[in-house]
């Protein structure tokens, strides 16, 4: 026994089992997550990729061409609403075009 009465031993054991306990949390949640991801993307590549529902791809998405066609038409298209704006701002990362003399 110590000088204060308590016996050192247990509470260094009751420690130890606490984080081991916790490790055993921490192992279970990150297998957990990392398992929910893999399922995630499996389903996705399943159901995206290979296309077990049917279907297929339209040009209009894996043409390079016709994208560059559409973003030009979407640039040509007058704005009356106040001043020129990017039609699609997320691919050029400029939300408003301002004139040279402005």
């Amino acid at each position: 026994m110590a000088s204060d009465g308590t016996r050192p031993f247990v509470r260094r054991s009751a420690r130890v089992s606490e984080f081991r306990r916790a490790n055993m949390r921490t192992k279970y949640i990150i297998s957990a997550v990392l398992g929910s991801f893999a399922i995630a993307y499996a389903a996705d590549h399943i159901v995206a990729d290979k296309k077990i529902f049917g279907g297929t791809t339209p040009s209009t998405v894996a043409n390079k061409e016709w994208q560059e066609e559409t973003d030009k038409k979407f640039q040509a298209w007058p704005r009356t609403a106040g001043p020129p704006v990017v039609m699609n701002p997320i691919s050029r990362q400029n939300f408003i075009v301002k004139s040279p003399d402005s």
